[in-house]
């Protein structure tokens, strides 16, 4: 099953790594389908998403909690665990296959350079750089 369409990152990603080093990020995706309630609100999907290999790690400064995406989640299936009061739960789980930011130019998280810079480390090298 596929899922493609504009839902909003719900939490803070962060990158983990598998046994072999490759990296993953897991988003908690929001998407709104249907109609407006009487709340004048749409109903919420929640589902997980999965970002692997060098993408993952490119993109994670771009992913913040509540950013807009375009996201397409394939191999989307139920993934049944248990709470920590004991009960079961479900989630739906995917792998993300197509992303794109939605919404101009998100706000991103600082580089290891510029945290470097902003505790005084100067680099060997010229910011102004053409390239």
């Amino acid at each position: 099953m596929i899922f493609a369409g504009v839902a909003r990152i719900g939490n803070e990603p962060e990158v983990r790594y598998t046994k072999n080093g490759d990296p993953v990020v897991e988003l908690n995706l929001a998407y709104n389908y249907g109609r407006r309630g009487d709340d004048g609100k749409k109903p919420t999907q929640w589902m997980y998403g999965s970002l692997w290999g060098k993408r993952a790690e490119v993109l994670l400064p771009y992913l913040n909690k509540g950013n807009q995406i375009f996201v397409q989640v394939q191999d989307l299936h139920v993934h049944e665990y248990e709470k920590k009061d004991g009960t079961k739960g479900v989630a739906l789980r995917g792998r993300i296959g197509e992303l794109e930011l939605l919404a101009g130019r998100p706000e991103q998280k600082p580089s290891e350079h510029e945290k470097a810079k902003a505790n005084g480390f100067q680099p060997e090298f010229d910011d102004d750089l053409p390239f």
